[in-house]
């Protein structure tokens, strides 16, 4: 093994668990998810040609692999106990974690393919291009996308509801949280 193939692939660890985290939206899956394409791009290594852009090749890697991880599990139920203890905790007053949240929330709402695209080229910072490759569509459905996402996401996120078309058929609609300063407001002028 080369010694910059052992650098480029620890230098990628990072953005690969911020991806992951994106697609799984759990953080345990998602270094699950990392692990695998780490050591399946070390068992590839000879596959993956020097001068090349390594970081869309192991992406591609790390979401094939989540995609696998979504056709094998498609038709399995998930037991109460397997959900999020954060849904059903109480949060915090702050702000700043409101706001998050109301993200968070707002990214699920997206489409697969629009929070990926948006994922890879708004907080990654891939090309279109290298955004295209890792997905396996053209860079036109890159951009669609990246486009659709962004408009949902401000629709989301400013309070405006998306049409029943509008909204993914595996997530229902949900009311928009308010940040704290709004409530706090509306409290105050209500009296």
């Amino acid at each position: 093994m080369t010694q910059s193939f052992n650098d480029e692939l620890i230098g990628t660890i990072p953005h690969l668990r911020s991806f992951a985290r994106s697609l799984a939206g759990d953080a345990d899956v998602a270094d699950d998810l990392v692990q695998d394409a780490a050591t399946r791009a070390l068992a590839a290594q000879r596959q993956f040609t020097p001068g090349t852009n390594f970081k869309a090749w192991i992406f591609t890697i790390l979401r094939n692999l989540h995609v696998n991880n979504l056709r094998r599990r498609k038709f399995r139920a998930e037991p109460l106990e397997a959900v999020s203890p954060e849904m059903w905790s109480v949060l915090p007053r702050q702000d700043a974690q409101l706001e998050m949240d109301d993200f968070r929330r707002a990214l699920a709402r997206l489409s697969p393919e629009q929070r990926e695209v948006l994922i890879l080229v708004g907080a990654s910072g891939f090309s279109y291009e290298d955004a295209a490759q890792i997905c396996e569509c053209a860079v036109g459905t890159v951009k669609s996308r990246l486009s659709r996402a962004r408009r949902d996401l401000f629709k989301i996120l400013s309070g405006d509801q998306l049409s029943r078309r509008e909204v993914t058929p595996q997530r229902p609609l949900e009311t928009p949280r308010l940040s704290a300063r709004s409530t706090a407001a509306t409290r105050k002028a209500t009296g």
